[in-house]
C-alpha cells in the first residue's frame, strides 16, 4: 500500500480584478453586450453585463488613436499612431464566454493618424477621419475605398453616418447595402429609391459639412447662412442625427450645443448651452430629448422641442470626473459615460419628458483601472465586498462575492469585481485601511493629514463617513481598529452597525501615534482629542492591535518596532534588529500554538511578525522582545504580512503559516516553525503594496502597482488528495503491469510500460519478443500484436519510445533489440511522421532533432562495424581455405616416412 505523501502547501489563481480601460476610445455594439476599450497599447473586449473578459488584442507597439466596433459586433477596427488600421472579424461563442478575433486586414488608410471613426447601422461602411483633414469611406468586408471626401487640411474631429428620404422625411436605415467602387448602376438604383446616404463631419476649426454618398457632393452647415458663419468656433467633438426630427445635433468645445434643421438643402440652427466645453451630445427617446456632457462632469438632458433643460441643476464635478465620451443604450434607457479618471459611469434616463426636473446620478460604475493599489481589506460579515485604496482620495468598494448573479436587472448587477460604492470625503490620496471584527466599520488614513471612520451598510445602501479625526500635521500612513469580538449575547454583537469600535489609533509621517475614542453618535465635525505620543524618529509605516485589544505595535522607518499598552499608550518593549525601515507588523492570531524557535519553543504572551526594507522577515517573542527567527527569501522590500488561518485538521501537527508580499512582485507562504518557504506565488508585474486574507477560506488577496488584484485560492487539500490518489493509482498500474508480463500479454504490457515510463521493463518485453524461438511469420518484431501496438502510438508515445531506442542503441548489447524495434517504427509510419511529431514548444522540436541525430549516428556506427566484420570474415575464410589445401601433402609425407 502506498505511503501518504508529505503535505505540500499550494495556492492557485482563483480570480483577478484587472484593468480594462486606461483612457482613449471605447466602442459598444448595438445590443450593448460587448464593450471594446483601450488598455494601453492593447484592446480589451468585455461583456458589459458581467464584466467577463472576452478577448484581449495585442497592440502594434504604438498608442491607439481610435477604435470602434460595428453595431452588429461583426468587426472591430483599430487605428494607431503607427498609421496602420487593423480590421478584426469577431465570432462570439453561443453563451458569450469568449470572442474569437481574427485579423482579416491591415492597411495604411491615411498619411497621418486616424483620429475618428464611424460605422453605419448596417455594419457595412466605415468612415475614417485623419489629422490632415482627409476622409475616406470603406467597404468593411471588401476592404476597398468607396468614396474619398476632399476638404480643408484641418483635423477631422467628428463623423456620423445617417440616411434620409427625399424631401427630408426619414427613411430609416436600410437593412442591406451593396456598394461597389465605381458601380454607377447601384448608385442610380439608390437615387431612384429616394434614399440619401449621407455622412456628417466636423473639424477642429468648428466647421460642419454633410457629404452625400450618392451625388458625391458636400453641403455646408452654417449658423448664419446669409453671412456664411460657420457652425462653431472650436473643435466639433460630437455629431448625432435624429431621423424622427430630421435634425442634426452638434457639440463643441466652444461651450455650445446646436440643433440643426434642414430646409431646401440648407442646414441652419441656433446655439444652446454656454456653460461648459461639450465633449458629447446626442438624441434620446426617438429625438424627443437631447443630452450633453463635457468638462463639468455632468450629464444633462434637454427638451428637443423647447430647448429647456430637463435635468436638475448640480454643481460641477472635479476635473478628474469630466466626461470625455458618451454612448447611449436606448434599448435599456441607459447612457454610458467615459470619464477622465478612466471610470465608466451608467446613467438611467427617463422614458418620457416630465415637468419635474430629473436628478441624474450614476447608477453603476465600472473602474477602468484601479491604478496603484496601496491597501485593501475585506468588508462585511460574509466578506462579500472589498475596500480598495487606489492612489485616489476616494475608497472604492467592489463586490468579491463568488455567488453573485450575472445580471439581475439593467441597473442592478452583482458580479465579481463590480463597483459597489465610493467612500468620498478625503481630500488627498488614501494611504491605509483597517476593518473591525464585524466588517461594517472601516478606518482610513490619508495624505490630507486626517483619519476617518466609515459606516458600511449595503442592505440600506448606506456608505457614510461616521467621524473625522484630525491632529496630525503630516500624512496619516497607518490606522488600526480593535478586532476583539464582543460577547454573542451582547447588543454590540447582534447589531454592530449601531455599535462602532471603541477607539481608533493612527500613525503619521509626523512620527506621532494618536489614540482617539470613537463617539457613540456620528460626528460631522472633526474629532481631535485623545492620547498622543511621539513614537519614533522617522515615519510610521504600519500599526497593528493584538487579538485581545490590549497591545499595539508600531513599525517605523527608523528600523524599530515598538510595543505599546493600548490603555495608557506607554511603550512596553522595543524590537531592534532590522537594518532598514520596517514596513509591516502583525501580531499572531488568538490561540496560535507554541512556535519552535532557534532557542526552543516560544509561547507565553505570543509572537509578532515584522517585514522590512532589508528584505527579511523577523519573528519576535513578546515575552522578552527578542528575535526568534529570521526569514530570508524576498529579493526586495517586504511590504505586507498576514497570518494564515490554521486548518482544524492540522492543529495536532501545529502547522503555523504566514504570507508575505514584497516589492519583488511575489507572494510567499512560510512555515513559521521550519523557517522555510512553503510556496511562492507569482501573478504580478510590479511591486506589491498590500496583502489580505479571507478569515474563513484562507483566500489570499494581493494588490500593487500593476493595478491588478489577484485572489489566490488555497488548494492544499485538493493537491494532497490528488497526490494521494495518483500514488494509489501508480501502485495499481504497477501491479497490473506485472500481471500482463506474467501472463505474456505483450500488447497490453508494452502500452502500460510506455505510459508508466519504465524503460527497463520495456526493454525486457521487447527482448523477449525479438529473441523468441517461435517468431510469427510476416511479423517485423516477431509478434503481430506488438507490430500493431507500435503502429498505433500517439505522437507523445512515439517520441518517448524514440528516447528509449536512442539510449538502447548506444550499447552494443542492447543495440540489436533497438535496431529491430526501430525497423518496426520505420516500416509502420511514413517519414513525415517523425519530422512532424507534435512536441510542445521549440525546445521539444530541438530535442526531437537531437534524438533522431543520435539514432542516426549510432546506427551508422553499428552498420560500419557490421561491414568490418563481414570484411574480416572473408579473411578468415581465405585462411581456412589455404590451410585445407595443405592437408593432403602433409598426409602423403607421413605415409612415405612410415614406409621407410
Amino acid at each position: 500500500m502506498a505511503s501518504r505523501p508529505a503535505p505540500k502547501t499550494t495556492f492557485e489563481v482563483n480570480n483577478v480584478i484587472q484593468p480594462i480601460y486606461t483612457g482613449g476610445s471605447i466602442g459598444l455594439d448595438s445590443g450593448a453586450k460587448i464593450l471594446a476599450s483601450t488598455l494601453g497599447e492593447d484592446v480589451v473586449l468585455t461583456e458589459l453585463s458581467t464584466g467577463r473578459r472576452l478577448a484581449e488584442i495585442e497592440g502594434d507597439g504604438e498608442p491607439i488613436s481610435t477604435l470602434t466596433i460595428t453595431p452588429a459586433a461583426s468587426h472591430l477596427i483599430i487605428c494607431s499612431r503607427s498609421l496602420t488600421m487593423r480590421i478584426y472579424s469577431l465570432k462570439a461563442s453561443p453563451d458569450l464566454d469568449t470572442v474569437e478575433t481574427t485579423l482579416v486586414r491591415t492597411t495604411k488608410p491615411h498619411a497621418t493618424p486616424v483620429l475618428v471613426l464611424a460605422v453605419d447601422k448596417t455594419s457595412t461602411l466605415l468612415a475614417t477621419g485623419a489629422a490632415d483633414g482627409a476622409i475616406k469611406i470603406w467597404d468593411i468586408v471588401g476592404g476597398y475605398v468607396t468614396h474619398t471626401v476632399s476638404g480643408p487640411s484641418v483635423l477631422i474631429s467628428a463623423l456620423r453616418f445617417f440616411e434620409i428620404a427625399a424631401g427630408g422625411q426619414s427613411n430609416g436605415e436600410s437593412s442591406t447595402r451593396k456598394s461597389k467602387k465605381g458601380s454607377r448602376k447601384t448608385q442610380d438604383a439608390e437615387e431612384r429609391s429616394g434614399t440619401q446616404f449621407q455622412l456628417a463631419y466636423g473639424t477642429q476649426d468648428g466647421k460642419i459639412r454633410v457629404f452625400d454618398l450618392q451625388r458625391r457632393t458636400t453641403l455646408p452647415v452654417y449658423s448664419d447662412p446669409k453671412r456664411r458663419k460657420e457652425a462653431h468656433e472650436s473643435n466639433v467633438q460630437s455629431l448625432d442625427y435624429s431621423p424622427e426630427q430630421h435634425a442634426l445635433l452638434s457639440g463643441s468645445r466652444d461651450k455650445t450645443m446646436t440643433l440643426w434643421l434642414e430646409k431646401g438643402g440648407i442646414w441652419s440652427g441656433t446655439p444652446m448651452l454656454r456653460h461648459e466645453s461639450v465633449e458629447a451630445a446626442g438624441f434620446l427617446d426617438e429625438g424627443k430629448m437631447m443630452y450633453s456632457a463635457g468638462s463639468s462632469g455632468l450629464l444633462r438632458l434637454w427638451d428637443t422641442a423647447t430647448h429647456q433643460e430637463l435635468s436638475a441643476k448640480q454643481d460641477a464635478k472635479s476635473e478628474a470626473e469630466a466626461v470625455v465620451s458618451v454612448i447611449p443604450l436606448p434599448q435599456k434607457s441607459l447612457v454610458l459615460c467615459a470619464l477622465a479618471d478612466f471610470t465608466l459611469a451608467f446613467y438611467r434616463v427617463p422614458s418620457e419628458i416630465t415637468q419635474k426636473r430629473v436628478m441624474l446620478e450614476p447608477i453603476r460604475r465600472i473602474s477602468g483601472t484601479h491604478d496603484e493599489i496601496l491597501d485593501l481589506a475585506y468588508l462585511l460579515p460574509d466578506q462579500s465586498v472589498m475596500a480598495l485604496a487606489t492612489n485616489s482620495e476616494d475608497i472604492r468598494l467592489v463586490s468579491v462575492s463568488e455567488s453573485g448573479s450575472e445580471a439581475m436587472a439593467d441597473d442592478e448587477v452583482n458580479y465579481f469585481g463590480n463597483d459597489v460604492a465610493l467612500l468620498k470625503g478625503h481630500e488627498d490620496i488614501v494611504m491605509s485601511l483597517d476593518v473591525d471584527w464585524s466588517g461594517h466599520w472601516v478606518a482610513s488614513g490619508a495624505k490630507d493629514n486626517t483619519a476617518r471612520l466609515w459606516r458600511v451598510d449595503p442592505a440600506s445602501n448606506s456608505y457614510t463617513c461616521y467621524a473625522v479625526f484630525a491632529g496630525h500635521v503630516e500624512s496619516v500612513g497607518a490606522v488600526a481598529l480593535p478586532k476583539t469580538v464582543p460577547q454573542e449575547d451582547s447588543d454590540a454583537f447582534k447589531n454592530p452597525l449601531d455599535h462602532p469600535p471603541a477607539f481608533l489609533i493612527s500613525g503619521s509621517q509626523d512620527r506621532f501615534v494618536q489614540k482617539r475614542q470613537i463617539p457613540r453618535q456620528a460626528q460631522e465635525s472633526v474629532v481631535s482629542a485623545g492620547l498622543r505620543r511621539l513614537a519614533h524618529d522617522k515615519d510610521i509605516n504600519a500599526l497593528d492591535i493584538n487579538a485581545t485589544g490590549k497591545l499595539m505595535a508600531s513599525a517605523s522607518q527608523d528600523k524599530t518596532v515598538k510595543i505599546w499598552d493600548v490603555d495608557t499608550l506607554e511603550v512596553q518593549g522595543i524590537l531592534k534588529g532590522h537594518k532598514r525601515g520596517v514596513w509591516t507588523v502583525r501580531f499572531s492570531p488568538k490561540d496560535t500554538p507554541a512556535i519552535q524557535g532557534e532557542q526552543g519553543a516560544v509561547s507565553g504572551k505570543g509572537v509578532v511578525l515584522t517585514g522590512s526594507g532589508d528584505k527579511t522577515i523577523k519573528l519576535w517573542s513578546l515575552t522578552d522582545y527578542t528575535c526568534i527567527r529570521t526569514f530570508e527569501g524576498h529579493s526586495h522590500n517586504v511590504l505586507k504580512l498576514v497570518w494564515l488561518k490554521m486548518p482544524a485538521e492540522d492543529k495536532s501537527k501545529k502547522l503555523v503559516q504566514f504570507a508575505s508580499a514584497g516589492a519583488d512582485s511575489l507572494v510567499k507562504v512560510w512555515d513559521a516553525n521550519l523557517g522555510e518557504t512553503d510556496c511562492t506565488l507569482d501573478n504580478h508585474e510590479d511591486r506589491l503594496w498590500t496583502l489580505a486574507i479571507h478569515p474563513k477560506t484562507n483566500m489570499l488577496v494581493s494588490g500593487g502597482s500593476d493595478s491588478r488584484v489577484t485572489f489566490w485560492k488555497d488548494t492544499t487539500s485538493e493537491t494532497q488528495a490528488a497526490v494521494t490518489e495518483a500514488a494509489y493509482k501508480l501502485v495499481e498500474q504497477e501491479q497490473e503491469l506485472e500481471n500482463y508480463i506474467h501472463a505474456g500479454a505483450y500488447r497490453d504490457a508494452i502500452v502500460l510500460a510506455l505510459q508508466l515510463n519504465h524503460p527497463g521493463r520495456l526493454l525486457n518485453l521487447f527482448t523477449n519478443v525479438v529473441t523468441t524461438s517461435t517468431p510469427e511469420a510476416g511479423s517485423y518484431s516477431g509478434s503481430h500484436a506488438v507490430d500493431k501496438v507500435l503502429g498505433n502510438l500517439s505522437d507523445e508515445q512515439v517520441f518517448l519510445l524514440l528516447l528509449r531506442l536512442r539510449d538502447w542503441n548506444t550499447n552494443a548489447r542492447t543495440a540489436p533489440v533497438a535496431q529491430r524495434i526501430l525497423n518496426v517504427l520505420v516500416k509502420s509510419y511514413p517519414p513525415s511522421k517523425f519530422s512532424n511529431l507534435s512536441i510542445q514548444g521549440a525546445k521539444g522540436q530541438r530535442s526531437l532533432k537531437d534524438v533522431l541525430n543520435a539514432l542516426k549516428v549510432y546506427t551508422e556506427r553499428h552498420y560500419k562495424r557490421t561491414e568490418e566484420l563481414v570484411d574480416e570474415s572473408f579473411l578468415v575464410e581465405y585462411t581456412l581455405h589455404e590451410m585445407d589445401s595443405l592437408v593432403p601433402s602433409l598426409g602423403q609425407d607421413v605415409v612415405m616416412a612410415e614406409a621407410r
